[in-house]
């Protein structure tokens, strides 16, 4: 079975940074995609970055680009989400998500079949 575990989130200060990661197990094949969302309270869902494992492509929504970076290491099976110059509106549990085969519509929730626990991401002003 798939299992996805996230970890790193935390408390920190407006401007600064934080690191999540995400390990991944089960896969069969290395054609998979990771996803990260988040949901802040009494929002919905939503779709901060992606990436496929196979060719290392990437997305970002916009409120993230140039100040988030999703990368991946193969030989730890984990994917990280470096987030710089944080943000009170990042504050959001942060879910990663897992999909057997490379993501084509990365903020559709709908498009990946396992989810991991979340991992609470609060930045103070």
């Amino acid at each position: 079975d798939v299992q996805l575990q996230a970890s790193g989130g935390g408390l920190v200060q407006a401007g600064g940074s934080l690191r999540l990661s995400c390990v991944a197990s089960g896969f069969a094949y290395d054609d998979y995609a990771i996803g990260w969302f988040r949901q802040a309270p009494g929002k919905e869902r939503e779709g901060v970055s992606s990436i496929n494992n196979s060719d290392g492509s990437t997305y970002y929504a916009d409120s993230v680009n140039g100040r988030f970076i999703i990368s991946n290491d193969n030989a730890k099976n984990t994917v990280y989400l470096q987030m710089n110059s944080l943000k009170p509106e990042d504050t959001a549990i942060y879910y990663c998500a897992g999909r057997v085969a490379p993501i084509v519509r990365p903020w559709q929730v709908y498009e990946y079949d396992y989810w991991g626990q979340g991992t609470q991401v609060t930045v103070s002003s």
